[in-house]
């Protein structure tokens, strides 16, 4: 995403608060601090929207606020997922905002093909999330519609941060669909009820809060679409999180295929 470029008439190579400390003339010395500090937070702000280089700590940042993102849940818990899964972990699909992190990391993992299906706007990608986009690896659709993949495409289909912002009405439509691509299972990681907190962000990119709903009231409409939940792998990954020492941060739901 390209950005307009600023000053254009400085000359190439110039500091951009150098003339505060050869002009004394023009400005005060507290003038020129202050020009100084503001330069240091505008570029410490620049460092966390886009350059990645304290992206390591956004999620520690987000989990003291409270914004807990349950996608980041989804790359920690996918060494438990893999003990449950087993072979069914070999072609994922992941759909979720910032589903570019996830498909990279389970790109890392071996014998594990991975794509991923973003549901809004992606604002500020990074290079890896471009060239993931440029070669179709992830896509951006909105999930309110049919995806665009044929029945049974990916062996296990995990999604976050994405059903909790739909109504009723559209996950009528939604769940059926990632039922449909999937073959040996469907992942939710769905927000705990008062844990997670609307943003001012929020609003701006998915147009409604979150609606945290309990785990009874997910259970409820997993049989209302004919979505059963497996038993079997249920009990698999309760097991290998204990052996982790995992705890979900996310309510986590695991559901059969449609077949």
């Amino acid at each position: 995403m390209s950005r307009r470029q600023i000053g254009s008439s400085r000359r190439p190579g110039s500091f951009p608060f150098a003339g505060a400390f050869h002009s004394k003339s023009r400005s005060s010395p507290l003038l020129s601090i202050g020009l100084v500090v503001v330069g240091a937070l505008l570029l410490i702000g620049y460092a966390y929207r886009g350059s990645g280089i304290f992206s390591g700590n956004k999620e520690a940042v987000n989990r003291v606020e409270g914004d807990y993102s349950c996608t980041f849940e989804v790359q920690r818990a996918i060494p438990v997922l893999k003990k449950a899964y087993g072979d069914s972990m070999h072609k994922v699909l992941h759909v979720g905002p910032d589903t570019c992190s996830v498909v990279s990391k389970l790109l890392k993992e071996k014998e594990t093909e991975a794509w991923g299906v973003e549901p809004y706007d992606i604002e500020d990608a990074d290079g890896t999330c471009k060239s993931l986009v440029h070669k179709g690896i992830v896509r951006v659709d909105d999930i309110k519609f049919p995806l665009p993949y044929r029945s049974k495409s990916f062996s296990l289909v995990l999604v976050s941060d994405a059903l909790d912002y739909l109504s009723p009405k559209y996950l009528n439509r939604t769940l059926p669909e990632l039922a449909r691509v999937s073959t040996d299972g469907l992942v939710i990681f769905a927000g705990y009820p008062g844990k997670q907190r609307a943003k001012v962000a929020e609003l701006s990119k998915f147009g409604r809060p979150a609606k945290m709903r309990s785990s009874s009231w997910w259970i409820r409409f997993f049989v209302q679409m004919s979505l059963e939940e497996n038993e079997t792998i249920i009990k698999k990954f309760e097991q290998a999180a204990s052996k982790m020492s995992y705890t979900p941060a996310c309510q986590v739901f695991h559901l059969k295929s449609y077949h």
